[in-house]
């Protein structure tokens, strides 16, 4: 029996070409300044979802392969547009008395995996092409991290990827609900940076390295940023655009102030790059109210809370009422996240200074929640005598002292 002669090259010729892509495949990474890359790392970092825009082909995909290496960690895909509803919120499984069990909902396989893992980078691609039903089901995905009956760990972090609706095949708007559950990263390409990585050099990704000596004073410190901005700007506590296309992306709400006192929080305690820790707060509460917060946050120049809580004496209170009353906000907001006695006390001489200074009413409102920490063998400290009567009046100390 003649055999039939294989094509000419024949499986030979197909595994060199097989080796010749493996070759191409080999790249090597370097350390490289890039904000864009920088912005996704923090707020992955900082566990909060994050949405990347950007145009078909410009990498998305290749950046989250690349972000799971250097996580550590496996990379789950999804493809939200060629999802069903039920793909997400479950599928019913009836059991022997679902009037008595209830009838639980089936999660997919990669909820399975990354459920058994216990970490790792979900992946939401071409969330723009899926319907707004897909897009409803994927809330409780984002925000409660349930899949059908199952719940997803806190260390799982979500990223997802979207084409704008002009590029999109049946591309939609984002739902606004689904849209505020984002920080959202504008996607681009550098064409240097391309031609590198045409070279065999593709930018590094480095992931924030979160130091624990930082925390407490990271925490606290943010805590009086935010929340000083927004008692000065209180109409950005919750602004939704009016157009569709604005209401699609990055907007103020008290969901995206948590986002950014997150994500500020994690780049204090980080050490991130100023332009990085800017990209990624624009892109939790928007472009216009971001560079408000920014501008802000230029000239508030908040000293480290725990270093003045080591020693109150020796740090002067800030001049302007919005840095004054930010800088108490996150000195309390130091003693709450680690409370001793000494600290207490130190919170109330900061506070004096208020006082002194002639402003107790930038004091008022943070000496009662200092007020409120107190342990009842605790004596009321000295130097507050100006405090002590509206406290005691609001009941926040007893009176005598």
């Amino acid at each position: 029996m003649s055999s039939q002669p294989h094509p000419q090259g024949g499986p030979r010729a197909l595994a060199a070409a097989d080796a010749l892509n493996a070759r191409l495949g080999g790249t090597r990474t370097e350390p490289a300044v890039n904000p864009q890359l920088e912005a996704l790392a923090l707020a992955v970092t900082a566990n909060q979802p994050v949405l990347l825009w950007g145009e078909p082909g410009i990498g998305k995909s290749a950046g989250m392969e690349q972000l799971a290496a250097a996580l550590g960690v496996g990379l789950e895909s999804v493809i939200a547009s060629v999802h069903e509803p039920s793909d997400f919120a479950g599928l019913p499984i009836v059991g022997d008395d679902p009037a008595t069990t209830g009838v639980p909902m089936a999660p997919p396989d990669w909820a399975v995996r990354l459920a058994r893992t216990g970490h790792g980078l979900l992946f939401f691609d071409e969330l723009s092409s899926a319907p707004p039903a897909v897009q409803a089901a994927l809330l409780r995905v984002v925000l409660e991290r349930r899949v059908g009956s199952l719940v997803l760990p806190a260390s799982v972090r979500i990223v997802a990827a979207a084409n704008p609706p002009s590029s999109a095949a049946d591309g939609w708007h984002l739902s606004p609900p689904l849209a505020n559950r984002f920080v959202h990263l504008d996607w681009t390409h550098d064409p240097r940076t391309v031609a590198r990585g045409m070279a065999g050099t593709w930018p590094e990704v480095a992931i924030p390295a979160v130091d624990p000596a930082r925390i407490s004073g990271s925490a606290a410190r943010a805590r009086g940023v935010i929340s000083g901005f927004l008692t000065a700007r209180p109409g950005l506590v919750h602004h939704m655009p009016k157009e569709a296309e604005g209401r699609g992306r990055a907007w103020p709400s008290p969901r995206t102030w948590e986002m950014a006192l997150r994500l500020l929080a994690a780049g204090y305690a980080a050490g991130a790059g100023r332009e990085a820790l800017a990209t990624a707060l624009t892109g939790a509460v928007g472009e216009a109210t971001g560079i408000e917060l920014l501008s802000y946050m230029e000239h508030l120049d908040l000293p480290d809370p725990d270093r003045v809580l080591a020693d109150p004496d020796a740090f002067a209170l800030p001049g302007r009422g919005d840095r004054q009353l930010a800088f108490l906000i996150a000195v309390v907001a130091a003693v709450q996240s680690e409370l001793t006695r000494p600290r207490w006390e130190a919170g109330w001489a900061v506070l004096a200074k208020a006082v002194e200074a002639g402003v107790p009413d930038v004091a008022a409102r943070a000496a009662a929640d200092l007020a409120a920490m107190r342990h009842p063998d605790w004596p009321v400290p000295a130097g507050i005598d100006a405090l002590v009567e509206l406290l005691q009046l609001a009941g926040a100390l007893p009176g005598g002292g």
